[in-house]
Protein backbone atom coordinates (compact mmCIF):
# COMPACT_ATOMS: atom_id res chain seq x y z
CA UNK A 1 0.00 0.00 0.00
CA UNK A 2 1.29 3.42 -0.94
CA UNK A 3 -0.45 6.61 0.18
CA UNK A 4 -0.58 9.04 -2.74
CA UNK A 5 0.39 12.69 -2.75
CA UNK A 6 -3.31 13.54 -2.65
CA UNK A 7 -3.81 11.65 0.62
CA UNK A 8 -0.67 13.09 2.21
CA UNK A 9 -1.52 16.64 1.14
CA UNK A 10 -5.07 16.27 2.41
CA UNK A 11 -3.75 15.43 5.87
CA UNK A 12 -1.25 18.29 5.78
CA UNK A 13 -3.97 20.71 4.67
CA UNK A 14 -6.38 19.60 7.40
CA UNK A 15 -3.72 19.78 10.12
CA UNK A 16 -2.71 23.26 8.97
CA UNK A 17 -6.33 24.45 9.01
CA UNK A 18 -6.82 22.91 12.47
CA UNK A 19 -3.80 24.88 13.71
CA UNK A 20 -4.84 28.22 12.15
CA UNK A 21 -8.64 28.40 12.14
CA UNK A 22 -9.00 30.10 15.53
CA UNK A 23 -9.11 33.47 13.75
CA UNK A 24 -11.71 32.41 11.18
CA UNK A 25 -11.55 30.89 7.74
CA UNK A 26 -8.08 29.92 6.54
CA UNK A 27 -7.17 31.02 3.00
CA UNK A 28 -5.94 28.26 0.69
CA UNK A 29 -3.03 30.40 -0.46
CA UNK A 30 -1.77 30.70 3.13
CA UNK A 31 -1.83 26.94 3.61
CA UNK A 32 -0.15 26.42 0.24
CA UNK A 33 2.63 28.80 1.23
CA UNK A 34 3.18 27.29 4.70
CA UNK A 35 3.07 23.72 3.41
CA UNK A 36 4.99 24.44 0.21
CA UNK A 37 2.30 22.83 -1.95
CA UNK A 38 1.01 24.13 -5.28
CA UNK A 39 -2.24 26.10 -4.91
CA UNK A 40 -3.60 24.45 -8.05
CA UNK A 41 -3.00 20.98 -6.66
CA UNK A 42 -4.45 21.94 -3.27
CA UNK A 43 -7.62 23.19 -4.99
CA UNK A 44 -8.20 19.66 -6.28
CA UNK A 45 -7.57 18.14 -2.84
CA UNK A 46 -9.73 20.68 -1.02
CA UNK A 47 -12.63 20.18 -3.42
CA UNK A 48 -12.77 16.52 -2.34
CA UNK A 49 -12.47 17.43 1.35
CA UNK A 50 -15.40 19.85 1.04
CA UNK A 51 -17.45 17.34 -0.95
CA UNK A 52 -16.62 14.69 1.68
CA UNK A 53 -18.04 16.91 4.42
CA UNK A 54 -14.78 17.60 6.25
CA UNK A 55 -14.43 21.31 5.46
CA UNK A 56 -16.65 24.39 5.27
CA UNK A 57 -15.82 26.88 2.55
CA UNK A 58 -16.45 30.63 2.52
CA UNK A 59 -15.90 32.78 -0.55
CA UNK A 60 -15.01 36.43 -0.74
CA UNK A 61 -13.26 38.71 1.73
CA UNK A 62 -12.25 36.78 4.82
CA UNK A 63 -12.92 33.58 2.94
CA UNK A 64 -11.16 30.28 3.08
CA UNK A 65 -11.72 26.97 4.85
CA UNK A 66 -12.58 25.70 8.31
CA UNK A 67 -13.02 22.26 9.77
CA UNK A 68 -16.68 21.28 10.13
CA UNK A 69 -15.95 19.46 13.38
CA UNK A 70 -13.40 19.51 16.18
CA UNK A 71 -9.96 18.14 15.22
CA UNK A 72 -10.49 15.26 17.68
CA UNK A 73 -13.36 14.02 15.49
CA UNK A 74 -11.21 13.59 12.38
CA UNK A 75 -9.72 10.13 12.22
CA UNK A 76 -6.65 9.77 9.99
CA UNK A 77 -7.95 6.49 8.59
CA UNK A 78 -11.23 8.11 7.45
CA UNK A 79 -9.43 11.03 5.82
CA UNK A 80 -7.12 8.70 3.90
CA UNK A 81 -10.03 6.45 2.85
CA UNK A 82 -11.90 9.51 1.56
CA UNK A 83 -8.92 10.52 -0.55
CA UNK A 84 -7.50 7.11 -1.48
CA UNK A 85 -10.41 4.70 -1.36
CA UNK A 86 -10.08 1.43 0.59
CA UNK A 87 -6.70 1.00 2.28
CA UNK A 88 -6.79 -2.79 2.04
CA UNK A 89 -3.52 -4.52 1.19
CA UNK A 90 -5.26 -6.83 -1.34
CA UNK A 91 -8.30 -6.46 -3.59
CA UNK A 92 -10.24 -9.37 -2.10
CA UNK A 93 -10.63 -7.44 1.19
CA UNK A 94 -11.99 -4.24 -0.37
CA UNK A 95 -15.66 -5.16 0.00
CA UNK A 96 -17.41 -6.14 3.20
CA UNK A 97 -17.92 -9.67 1.90
CA UNK A 98 -14.94 -11.40 0.32
CA UNK A 99 -16.21 -12.70 -3.02
CA UNK A 100 -12.96 -14.33 -4.08
CA UNK A 101 -13.70 -17.82 -5.41
CA UNK A 102 -10.46 -19.05 -3.81
CA UNK A 103 -11.10 -17.69 -0.31
CA UNK A 104 -11.83 -21.11 1.22
CA UNK A 105 -8.54 -22.59 -0.03
CA UNK A 106 -6.39 -19.45 0.15
CA UNK A 107 -3.29 -20.06 2.25
CA UNK A 108 -2.48 -16.33 2.44
CA UNK A 109 -5.91 -14.84 3.25
CA UNK A 110 -5.25 -14.84 7.00
CA UNK A 111 -1.99 -12.99 6.45
CA UNK A 112 -3.73 -10.26 4.43
CA UNK A 113 -6.59 -10.00 6.92
CA UNK A 114 -4.07 -9.55 9.74
CA UNK A 115 -2.18 -6.88 7.83
CA UNK A 116 -5.45 -5.12 7.02
CA UNK A 117 -6.36 -5.12 10.71
CA UNK A 118 -2.95 -3.73 11.71
CA UNK A 119 -3.21 -0.91 9.15
CA UNK A 120 -6.77 -0.11 10.18
CA UNK A 121 -6.01 -0.14 13.91
CA UNK A 122 -2.85 1.93 13.51
CA UNK A 123 -4.35 4.67 11.33
CA UNK A 124 -7.59 4.61 13.32
CA UNK A 125 -5.88 5.61 16.54
CA UNK A 126 -4.74 9.06 15.31
CA UNK A 127 -6.79 12.23 14.89
CA UNK A 128 -6.04 15.66 13.45
CA UNK A 129 -5.71 16.84 17.04
CA UNK A 130 -2.91 14.32 17.56
CA UNK A 131 -1.13 15.47 14.41
CA UNK A 132 -1.54 19.13 15.39
CA UNK A 133 0.44 18.69 18.57
CA UNK A 134 3.97 19.97 18.30
CA UNK A 135 6.47 17.14 18.63
CA UNK A 136 8.42 17.36 21.84
CA UNK A 137 12.18 17.26 21.67
CA UNK A 138 13.40 13.85 22.70
CA UNK A 139 16.46 13.73 24.83
CA UNK A 140 19.20 11.56 23.44
CA UNK A 141 20.38 9.15 26.07
CA UNK A 142 23.89 7.83 25.92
Amino acid sequence: MMISTKGRYALRFLVDVAEHQEDGFVPLKDVAMRQEISEKYLEIVVKELVKGGLLSAHRGKGGGYRLKHDPEEYNVKSVLELMEGPLCPVACLESEHNVCPRKEACRTLGLWQGLDEVISDYLGQFTLADLSKRPEKKEIQS
